[in-house]
C-alpha cells in the first residue's frame, strides 16, 4: 500500500462506514439541540459580559455554516467533494496571503502566485480523485505533489529561497487539500468528526473560562497562543468525548485524533499567523476572522482521523 493511500485510506475503505445521509440523520437532532440551547444562552447574556457581542456573532455564523456543512455531506461523496473543493479554494487563498513567496525579499509577487495556483489546483483535484478515482491515490500522486510544490521555484531558477518556497508549498498541500480530502474518504465519520471538533472548540473556551484563571490548569500550552491553557484542553476533551458518544461514533482512537486536532490545529495556525504578522487569516467570517480561523482544528482532526480510522 502506497504512502498516500496509507495516509488517506485504502480505496473503498469508506464502504464499511455510514453514508453521509445516514450520519447526518443521526447527528442532526444533537446539532439542532446544541444550536438551540446555544442560541438561548447567548441571547440571555447580560450586557456586562465582555464577549456578549462576539459570542452572538459566532453563534450566527455557526447557525448559517452548520446547514451548509451537514447539507453538503448529506449528499455523500459527491457533496463532500464539492464542499472540500470549495473550502480548499478559500483556505489556500488565505494561506497564500499569509505566506511570503520565499525566505528573502528577492522573491517576486509573481513567484508567490505560482505556489498559490499549485495549491488551488490540488484543492480541487484531490477531492475529485477521492470521489471518482480513489484507486489513483497512490505513490504517483505523492510524486506529483512533490514535483508540483517544487516546480515554480525550479522553473524560476530560485536558488536563494527555492527550498523554503517548496517546503511551504508542501506544508500547504498537506495541511489543506490533503486534509480536506478526508471529507470524502471518511464517509459518515467525517460528519461525526466535524461535529465533535465544533463542540470541542466550544468546550475549550468554556474550560478555559471556568478553570483557566489560576493554578496548574491555567498554564499556557505554548507561547504561540498564550490564551490556550490546559484548562481548555480539559474542556475540549470532555466536549469531544461527549459529542462522539452522542452521535454514536465514539472510539478511543477517534477521540484522541479529534482532541489532538482541536489542540494542535489551533496552535499550528497560530504559528503560521505569527510568522506572517497577522491576527486573523481573514476578516469576512463574522466572529472568527477567516475560514482558516474556523477550520484549523478540523484540518488536523481529519488528517489524524484518516490515520486511525481508514
Amino acid at each position: 500500500m502506497s504512502a498516500l493511500v496509507g495516509l488517506l485510506g485504502a480505496p473503498g475503505a469508506t464502504g464499511a462506514l455510514l453514508t453521509g445521509g445516514e450520519a447526518v440523520g443521526r447527528v442532526a437532532p444533537v446539532v439542532g439541540g446544541v444550536l438551540g440551547l446555544g442560541g438561548v444562552a447567548v441571547a440571555a447574556l447580560p450586557d456586562r459580559v465582555r464577549m456578549r457581542r462576539e459570542l452572538r456573532r459566532r453563534w450566527r455564523t455557526w447557525a448559517l455554516a452548520t446547514p451548509v456543512f451537514l447539507g453538503s455531506l448529506f449528499f455523500g461523496e459527491a457533496g463532500a467533494a464539492v464542499l472540500a473543493a470549495a473550502l480548499g479554494l478559500i483556505a489556500v487563498n488565505e494561506f497564500a496571503r499569509m505566506t511570503p513567496g520565499g525566505a528573502t525579499e528577492r522573491t517576486t509577487g509573481a513567484a508567490a502566485g505560482a505556489e498559490r495556483h499549485v495549491l488551488a489546483v490540488a484543492a480541487v483535484v484531490l477531492p475529485l480523485l477521492a470521489w471518482l478515482r480513489p484507486q489513483w491515490l497512490d505513490l504517483r500522486v505523492v510524486a506529483v505533489l512533490l514535483i508540483a510544490a517544487a516546480l515554480p521555484a525550479l522553473l524560476s531558477g530560485d536558488h536563494r529561497s527555492g527550498t523554503a518556497r517548496t517546503s511551504r508549498a508542501l506544508f500547504g498541500l498537506l495541511w489543506i487539500p490533503v486534509a480536506l480530502t478526508g471529507l470524502v474518504l471518511l464517509g459518515g465519520t467525517a460528519v461525526a468528526v466535524g461535529v465533535a471538533v465544533a463542540l470541542g472548540d466550544v468546550g475549550a473556551w468554556c474550560g478555559g473560562t471556568a478553570l483557566g484563571r489560576r493554578g496548574a490548569l491555567a498554564r499556557p500550552l505554548s507561547p504561540l497562543s498564550p490564551n490556550k491553557t490546559w484548562a481548555g484542553v480539559l474542556g475540549s476533551a470532555v466536549a469531544t468525548a461527549g459529542a462522539l458518544l452522542a452521535v454514536g461514533a465514539f472510539s478511543p482512537l477517534l477521540w484522541v485524533a479529534v482532541l489532538a486536532g482541536c489542540v494542535l490545529g489551533d496552535l499550528l495556525e497560530s504559528m503560521v499567523k505569527r510568522e506572517a504578522g497577522v491576527k486573523d487569516a481573514g476578516s469576512w467570517l463574522p466572529g472568527f476572522g477567516g475560514l482558516l480561523d474556523r477550520i484549523d482544528s478540523l484540518l488536523v482532526a481529519l488528517l489524524l482521523a484518516m490515520v486511525v480510522t481508514l
